[in-house]
């Protein structure tokens, strides 16, 4: 794991790779189990490419449901089986007395998440449904936001810690969009995507707001792909889900779909 292996990666993803490196070692050479946090699917990729290459572990990524997007890896010596280990999910339950709850949206709950100190990677998927709210959490967590989480956007709110078998995923909801571009250039598709010019588009890209496959991408003319996913904070995330054809002009069919 020396500086030209580095070059696989952005330079801001070295502190998790390092961390990685190390509880793969400590596993394969210590015998250690280890439960990571919560990883984007940008990290599990890191995780399995580091396994791959270092061998002698096995590892099993688990979010409570087989669609999550934020999962924990499990990480085993080779010679146990990592699917018999216990995940320790749990489902922190969100309700509330006011009827106003189904006004909410994602970002409340995890901005009053984040007002307790409480680190992204700390919690998995959220599930907002009308009248609750499921959020995925380790046992120990789920103990201290039991206790501690009374409030959601000045609302106040009831917990209750339920069996990670009792989770109601939340189905994505997509808007889709067609529309041609001269290339599949990145600053290109996201202009058409967030209804805003290019060259404002650009702006946050190079600020180094945007990511690509959950990997940070800070070159406005990067080359997109069928299946591509592409986030910019502040302004959502949307999937390329088909580049179809060249029209007579010779420009490119895209379709899209934005997360709403």
């Amino acid at each position: 794991m020396k500086d030209g292996f580095y070059s696989h990666f952005h330079p801001e993803e070295k502190p998790f790779v390092d961390r990685t490196h190390e509880w793969i070692e400590r596993s394969a050479e210590l015998h250690e189990l280890r439960r990571t946090d919560f990883l984007d699917p940008r990290q599990q990729f890191i995780v399995t490419t580091i396994a791959n290459r270092i061998g002698s572990v096995n590892i099993k990524f688990d979010g409570g449901y087989e669609a999550a997007e934020r999962k924990r890896a499990i990480i085993v010596p080779d010679y146990r089986d990592a699917e018999y280990e216990d995940s320790d999910l749990k489902v922190l339950q969100v309700t509330s007395q006011s009827d106003k709850f189904h006004e909410l949206d994602h970002g409340d709950f995890l901005g009053a998440l984040i007002g307790l100190g409480i680190k992204r990677d700390r919690v998995g998927d959220i599930h907002q449904h009308d009248d609750f709210c499921h959020i995925v959490v380790t046992s120990e967590m789920a103990q201290f936001l039991d206790i501690g989480f009374r409030q959601v956007h000045r609302l106040n709110v009831l917990t209750d810690i339920i069996s990670i078998d009792q989770l109601q995923p939340v189905v994505a909801k997509f808007e889709d969009l067609s529309f041609t571009v001269a290339s599949l250039r990145l600053d290109g598709i996201a202009s058409d995507a967030y209804r805003v010019s290019r060259t404002k588009i650009a702006d946050p890209i190079k600020a180094g707001r945007c990511r690509v496959n959950w990997k940070t991408e800070e070159d406005p003319s990067k080359q997109l792909k069928e299946g591509d996913v592409v986030s910019i904070k502040g302004l959502g995330r949307f999937k390329v889900s088909e580049v179809d054809g060249i029209t007579k002009k010779g420009r490119i069919r895209v379709k899209i779909s934005k997360f709403i």
